[in-house]
């Protein structure tokens, strides 16, 4: 049960600062030498995380109607990685790229990329000028997410940066975009499990995504907080220091 606590706080917590989920869940079970790690518990962790998101948005995904647009863009966002991705799984790409030495480079190059992006005088919101363009331009910037280290919320917090969205807009619109691809992740997720020849989702399963649920709602709420008085520089420092640790480790 432990095991699954940390997990569950590995993932809700570093699904949505900008420092990788994937490599922290790596990086977590390899040097912990975790037992638990599996399909059925990683869908369970993404799935908490993703009734998170949905919780937290609840009135303006209630709001539909209202917000039918804004959800459409974001839908629109999502497509290249999501086409990307299938191609990664098609072509089993994807675990040739989880390696130590791919994580600590990601992780260092992209928190470098995270503090220049940061610098950029803001002066767009959410609401007025969340365009089909800046949708379509962070989304291309989203694929980047599925290598190991980059962070999906890394790279689409720095996009909207890049385009001079505020910092608070910028996280909302990577949670938004979170939205989708967290629901295909875990979809997908589950239908290799019940197609599998031996279909695995316990109890233990239910308390994972419990705890995940409950870590990510709280990252999601603190984060936006935070980011109305602070800049991004503590997640680029961390990025930093963990990015020459990973380095420095895989290269010795």
């Amino acid at each position: 049960m432990l095991e699954i606590l940390i997990l569950a706080i590995v993932q809700g917590i570093s699904e949505f600062i900008p420092v990788s989920s994937s490599s922290h869940l790596i990086i977590t079970s390899e040097y912990l030498n975790f037992k638990s790690s599996n399909l059925a518990l990683d869908v369970s962790l993404h799935i908490g995380s993703f009734f998170a998101v949905i919780f937290y948005f609840r009135f303006e995904i209630l709001k539909f109607l209202d917000n039918k647009i804004l959800f459409l863009k974001i839908l629109v966002s999502s497509i290249p990685v999501m086409i990307a991705g299938f191609l990664l799984v098609k072509f089993d790409i994807v675990n040739q790229l989880r390696n130590l030495k791919v994580i600590g480079w990601t992780t260092l190059l992209f928190g470098i990329i995270l503090y220049f992006s940061d610098r950029f005088e803001t002066s767009k919101n959410l609401s007025k000028n969340f365009s089909y363009k800046s949708a379509m331009i962070i989304g291309f910037f989203q694929v980047l997410s599925l290598i190991p280290g980059v962070s999906r919320s890394g790279i689409t917090i720095s996009s909207a940066r890049l385009l001079k969205f505020n910092r608070v807009d910028s996280a909302k619109i990577s949670f938004l975009l979170s939205i989708p691809t967290l629901a295909i992740v875990s979809i997908y997720g589950l239908r290799e499990i019940f197609l599998s020849e031996n279909p695995e989702f316990s109890f233990t399963n239910f308390i994972a995504i419990i705890f995940s649920f409950i870590f990510s709602y709280l990252t999601i709420k603190y984060l936006l907080l935070f980011l109305k008085k602070f800049s991004l520089n503590i997640f680029v420092v961390y990025r930093i220091i963990l990015g020459l640790i990973i380095l420095l480790i895989s290269y010795l």
